[in-house]
């Protein structure tokens, strides 16, 4: 027979017979009988061990999208960092521009253009002719351009220089300074230039080619014929 027991929460209804529960939910009632089960049917999915989930995410697989959801049709698969173009000209991390320290700074430089034209001159003596020698002329034509272009402007750097020493010479005699005009530092640096060409002899070349451009300037603002 069964014997009698207690009902309480700890019964162990996992070992008993289907008679014995029968019996046990006749004597407790059927609301307590169930309570008995559940407690017990926890308590042994409890006493299992924890599965481990050996599928560990990771961060740089490939993302799952959802069939469902509509994938955009230009999507960045890789965020790719856009590089700035930065011109050092006009870039404020490269400080401003000196013309009198960069003139100090790089004025190695004059030596190796100078032994660069005299390298050009000599090619050209052995071409006197064809594709190289014009190639060759056009370089030298280039080179006593920039030549040019860089005296003028340091010849402009000292008139600036002696302008301003002249200044300070007149400020300190107690004089008002007198500041001029970029006209008048135009014109200024114009009669200084006519100076260098009349004591260089090129004086006549340079207005042959002046009045040539000018010529070519009124030519082009002169009115088609139509006849």
């Amino acid at each position: 027979g069964l014997s009698c027991v207690s009902p309480t929460p700890s019964t162990d209804t996992s070992n008993m017979s289907f008679e014995e529960l029968l019996e046990l939910q006749s004597q407790v009632g059927t609301k307590t009988y169930q309570q008995l089960v559940a407690g017990n049917s926890t308590k042994k999915q409890n006493s299992r061990p924890p599965v481990q989930n050996t599928c560990v995410a990771d961060k740089h697989r490939p993302l799952e999208m959802s069939a469902k959801v509509r994938v955009p049709f230009l999507r960045q698969v890789v965020p790719i960092s856009k590089k700035v173009a930065r011109d050092p000209r006009f870039d404020d991390l490269s400080g401003e521009y000196n013309p009198e320290v960069f003139d100090k700074t790089y004025q190695f430089l004059n030596d190796i253009r100078a032994k660069e034209k005299e390298l050009v001159k000599k090619q050209l003596k052995k071409h006197r002719s064809g594709e190289e020698h014009e190639k060759l002329q056009r370089l030298l034509q280039r080179m006593e351009q920039q030549e040019m272009a860089q005296q003028e402007r340091k010849q402009q750097q000292e008139l600036h220089l002696a302008l301003k020493q002249e200044r300070r010479a007149q400020a300190q005699q107690g004089h008002r300074p007198y500041f001029l005009k970029k006209s008048e530092q135009r014109q200024l640096a114009l009669a200084e230039k006519f100076k260098e060409l009349k004591r260089s002899k090129k004086l006549d070349s340079f207005l042959s080619r002046k009045r040539r451009r000018n010529a070519g300037k009124d030519r082009r603002h002169l009115p088609l014929n139509k006849d």
